[in-house]
């Protein structure tokens, strides 16, 4: 399924380990404050701020951690562009990890609103992504939106109750080498898609571990093995004409999102298969 709303490589970026302010959010991302929407929306066209959906989530007890807006080419847009915010629960907040809500929107008619769900580890600094046979919800830019978004927050977060219990499964399960290698030969095909083409770095780094608590042989260790290294990069690879080069991070915010949500149902997959 792809995202309603696409970002740039490099597009600006603001993470912190603290819940952010208005004056914070609005250095990176604008176009969340934005007073009315862009000239090109009818009259058709339902507009609630960005802005004004985030003060109904603080009120519920949701917190911005992360945002994004995508860069544009026409400076008129810049005020109205997509964005993204990551939003966590007070609830759902404990010492390694937290459940997080990611929002998109936009005000120029780019974009619906979009909720999907979503994990931090803290150890790492990972954005993992869920599969959407979890939570995944759409609002149109019609009839009440804000009422719909609040709703449908609580519909993701609700959903995490079964992304607990597949973390959990995989956390009791343990795979041998010879099926680490096949997880980690799946992932690898799942970022370096091209037919022909051989990959540019091994199973064997990409399930090298970059902290010793991670060194371990369950399938949720392995999982986030794999899944830091393909993300963050930085791996010692040969390119296409044998030349020697290192893996490149995925910056994109779109490309991150799916390649996150596809190493999680390719372990969620894994799970039930041995289950």
């Amino acid at each position: 399924m792809q995202l309603a709303s696409r970002f740039a490589p490099r597009s600006p970026v603001l993470r912190a380990d603290h819940p952010l302010s208005d004056d914070q959010i609005r250095t990176v991302a604008p176009s969340i404050f934005a007073d009315t929407p862009h000239e090109s929306r009818s009259e058709r066209y339902s507009y609630i701020p960005t802005a004004a959906v985030l003060t109904e989530l603080r009120r519920e007890g949701f917190q911005p951690f992360m945002v994004c807006q995508t860069r544009v080419r026409h400076e008129d847009r810049r005020d109205y562009t997509k964005h993204m915010l990551r939003l966590r629960h007070a609830s759902q907040i404990n010492g390694a990890e937290a459940n997080e809500i990611i929002l998109l929107n936009s005000h120029d008619g780019t974009s619906s609103y979009q909720m999907l769900a979503g994990m931090f580890r803290f150890v790492c600094h990972n954005g993992l992504v869920c599969g959407d046979t979890f939570a995944d919800v759409r609002v149109p830019h019609k009839g009440n939106v804000t009422d719909h978004v609040i709703e449908g927050a609580y519909e993701v977060l609700h959903g995490f109750e079964r992304v607990q219990d597949s973390r959990d499964a995989m956390r009791v399960i343990t795979l041998d080498d010879g099926e680490a290698e096949v997880f980690a030969r799946s992932a690898l095909t799942l970022k370096y898609d091209e037919s022909g083409k051989a990959l540019p770095i091994t199973e064997t780094q990409i399930l090298r571990p970059r902290r010793f608590d991670d060194n371990r042989a369950d399938l949720w260790s392995v999982f986030n093995r794999v899944q830091e290294n393909l993300v963050k990069g930085g791996l010692t690879g040969r390119a296409a004409n044998g030349r020697q080069q290192r893996t490149r991070p995925v910056q994109g915010i779109d490309q991150n999102v799916r390649l996150n949500r596809a190493l999680w149902l390719l372990a969620d997959g894994l799970r039930q298969l041995k289950a």
